[in-house]
């Protein structure tokens, strides 16, 4: 069982007695971030390289920073963690880099489910000449069909984007056999994880992506963010840094101006956490780290699980409302990010009557335009947005309920 007054400390925005349920839009921090965002600007505010102590000092914490961050996505090496401002920015970086290498008539595959940051920087390439096919979830499933993708894919397919989770759908995609079939078509595989990273763990290794991408600030640290780039891949790729910055220089000439030194350090207050979690639920250091995220990342689920049980069950009993996506909590097949409409009611005034409860959900198109559109939800304003993470209680769930029970009756 998730000791969830435990989870909570660790969070010091949750004391001040607001329920944050629009966590897909961006968690809240985890105390030992802020510890390590302080450390650095405090004692190692200096710029790196340099000879003397401090620099090394510092040049050291980021070194070993980036390498738990490929252990924490089960990298190969450290060298395969490139850290930006955004996952908007990194793959409009990737797109600009990578697509120097292809030709005009190259194909490129993206999904009307993602959010734009995986979609614009593809669409964009054709102004060069670039094929863009776009991957249209089943409008009665709200799947993507592995079918579909197979009759896009063809010899001159140079990439595939996909999200791991749907911001919107909540819907987790088959991200491992997708690969395997991007592969067997000579082409290689871009996921954008924002939505999935929160809650389960991301191997890239299992995975077998090429690319993947997510945002710090939404797995419960600050606005920054890391793609993982197999190493192979990333060497192949040209750099946007400056012009004596070598092609061998991985991942520094995919960093234009470098990283954010204070924010990535800070990052290892949730690489902590993850520790912290396993050893407070299942006592002890007996297990490799990898063992130790597994373990945390399922207590994670089922507790998120059961949170979106009590939401969806309430959901599934009002008739006016639809729920888009998965409409039962399964956590291998969504995560607790929960988005419906309501027959009778725009999604932005069932939103605005939440917020006087001090509840904070979302309505809107949450930048994944394209299914939006695909669903014919644009005169709806969108939909309602609720997205819990494992720091959410049974207690908030059911106010939320209690709310919306008085909206709808």
């Amino acid at each position: 069982m998730m000791d969830i007054d435990f989870v909570r400390k660790q969070f010091p925005a949750l004391q001040n007695g607001f329920t944050f349920m629009d966590n897909a839009g961006g968690s809240q921090v985890l105390g030992g971030v802020v510890e390590h965002l302080s450390d650095y600007l405090l004692n190692n505010n200096v710029q790196l390289g340099a000879s003397y102590k401090i620099s090394a000092e510092a040049g050291r914490k980021l070194e070993s920073t980036t390498s738990k961050i490929s252990e924490l996505l089960n990298a190969s090496r450290a060298e395969e963690v490139v850290i930006g401002s955004s996952t908007t920015m990194i793959l409009r970086i990737l797109s600009l880099s990578i697509s120097k290498q292809w030709k005009k008539g190259d194909e490129v595959i993206v999904t009307d489910t993602d959010h734009e940051a995986n979609v614009s920087p593809w669409m964009d390439l054709r102004e060069k000449g670039i094929e863009v096919k776009i991957w249209k979830v089943n409008p009665e499933s709200l799947e993507l069909e592995l079918s579909d993708l197979k009759k896009l894919l063809s010899a001159r397919t140079r990439l595939v984007a996909v999200t791991h989770a749907s911001n919107v759908l909540g819907t987790i995609n088959p991200i491992k056999e997708i690969a395997a079939e991007v592969h067997k078509a000579g082409a290689l595989i871009c996921v954008d994880g924002v939505a999935y990273a929160p809650h389960r763990r991301v191997d890239v290794q299992e995975l077998d992506v090429d690319f993947y991408t997510f945002s710090w600030y939404k797995t419960y640290g600050p606005h920054l963010a890391v793609m993982f780039g197999k190493y192979d891949e990333l060497l192949k790729l040209d750099g946007l840094n400056h012009y004596f910055i070598g092609k061998n220089d991985v991942p520094y000439k995919l960093q234009p101006g470098n990283f954010n030194f204070e924010l990535t350090y800070s990052i290892l207050g949730i690489i902590e956490y993850y520790k912290e979690l396993y050893k407070h639920h299942y006592g002890g250091n007996e297990t490799n780290f990898r063992e130790q995220l597994n373990r945390s990342f399922e207590l994670i689920a089922q507790y998120e699980e059961k949170l979106a049980s009590l939401l969806l069950d309430y959901l599934n009993s009002v008739p006016e409302i639809r729920i888009i996506g998965q409409p039962v909590s399964n956590a291998s097949l969504r995560v607790p990010t929960i988005s419906f409409i309501h027959k009778g009611m725009q999604s932005n005034t069932i939103v605005e009557k939440v917020d006087a409860h001090d509840i904070g959900i979302r309505f809107g198109d949450f930048y994944a335009k394209k299914l939006i559109q695909s669903l014919q939800l644009e005169d709806n304003n969108g939909v309602v947005r609720v997205s819990l993470v494992h720091y959410n209680t049974e207690e908030e769930v059911k106010k939320l309920i209690s709310v919306f029970k008085s909206i709808f009756s």
